[in-house]
C-alpha cells in the first residue's frame, strides 16, 4: 500500500461537522489525519485549497471521483 493510502481501519476521521474554514493545520491530529470529503467540500461542488502560495481548486464530478488541478 502507497504511504498515502488509508485504509479505513486506520484512518482517524475529522468530523464534518468541523468548521475546517476557521480552523488552523494545527488544530488538527498530528498523526495520519484522514478528511471526509463532505467535511471539506461542505456541500458544494468546488472548493479553493491555498498552499504554498498557489491556489487549487478541488472538485467533486458527477460519478463522485474527485479531482485537483492547480
Amino acid at each position: 500500500m502507497p504511504p498515502f493510502a488509508h485504509s479505513p481501519a486506520t484512518c482517524q476521521q475529522v468530523s464534518a461537522s468541523a468548521n475546517l474554514a476557521g480552523s488552523s493545520a494545527a488544530a488538527l491530529p498530528l498523526n495520519d489525519a484522514c478528511l471526509d470529503s463532505q467535511a471539506i467540500l461542505r456541500g458544494q461542488k468546488t472548493v479553493e485549497i491555498r498552499h504554498n502560495g498557489s491556489t487549487y481548486r478541488l472538485q467533486a464530478t458527477r460519478l463522485g471521483k474527485l479531482i485537483l488541478t492547480k
